[in-house]
């Protein structure tokens, strides 16, 4: 036990050594930390995603899931993005042995509750999640797009299925899109519509046939992002409902 304490308490060491506090309050205000926001009370070191990378592609050899677990139960935001990379290193690693790899996914999904930003989850979800399900039953998205306890849980619903995307797979999205689709929260619309341009990206006419009945009610935020690259004339059809 000492020696994954050490492991994990030279990874902190490292981040911590990088803090920039000139740049924590802009973070604060980008991440809406302030109450009532959705990033209420996170704090963060003012650390630049490229140095975290940095700091995992360095030091991530060797850790254990013993090892990352502290690290993403970090009060700092940048701590506990170098966790979900390094859990994404992770999880690469043991492609060979799905036994490990169910286990960091079940360890992930055991963490939601400190996957709690957009961007933490959107820079790993679909790389363990998604990964992991590419050839297995995908009901457990659809329970969290449904059931999630968070917007966080939802969030990695529908991003999680940009691993599916990439590998010409577009049914999952669409169908959990449609469970999220009058979604209140932004950052759902926003996701939503993002991997729905994505997947129009592989199919587009399932993304123009997906639209054409729900464009007229869903929220503009959504249908904004999911338009984003079709021809403006085309974009006014369809803000138009």
């Amino acid at each position: 036990m000492q020696l994954m304490e050490r492991k994990s308490n030279e990874i902190a060491a490292v981040m911590m050594s990088l803090q920039n506090p000139a740049q924590v309050d802009n973070l604060s205000r980008f991440f809406k930390t302030g109450p009532g926001e959705y990033g209420e009370g996170d704090k963060f070191l003012g650390i630049k995603v490229p140095q975290t990378r940095e700091v995992v592609r360095t030091c991530w050899k060797g850790c254990t899931l013993q090892d990352v677990e502290p690290l993403l139960e970090s009060q700092y935001h940048e701590i506990r993005m170098c966790s979900l990379f390094i859990l994404v290193k992770l999880f690469a690693q043991a492609r060979r042995n799905p036994a490990e790899q169910g286990r960091i996914v079940d360890f992930y999904l055991a963490h939601t509750q400190y996957i709690n930003n957009w961007d933490l989850v959107d820079l790993s979800c679909h790389e363990i999640v998604g990964r992991w399900l590419l050839d297995k039953d995908r009901t457990l998205l659809y329970d969290l797009a449904r059931g999630g306890k968070t917007i966080w849980e939802q969030r990695i619903a529908i991003v999680s299925c940009l691993a599916f995307i990439r590998e010409g797979q577009v049914d999952d999205a669409f169908a959990i899109a449609d469970i999220l689709l009058h979604h209140e929260h932004d950052l759902i619309q926003k996701a939503v519509g993002w991997l729905l341009r994505e997947a129009g990206k592989r199919d587009g006419r399932a993304l123009r046939d997906f639209l054409a009945p729900r464009c007229g009610t869903m929220p503009r935020t959504m249908l904004r992002y999911a338009i984003e690259k079709f021809p403006e004339e085309e974009r006014q059809r369809f803000l138009k409902g």
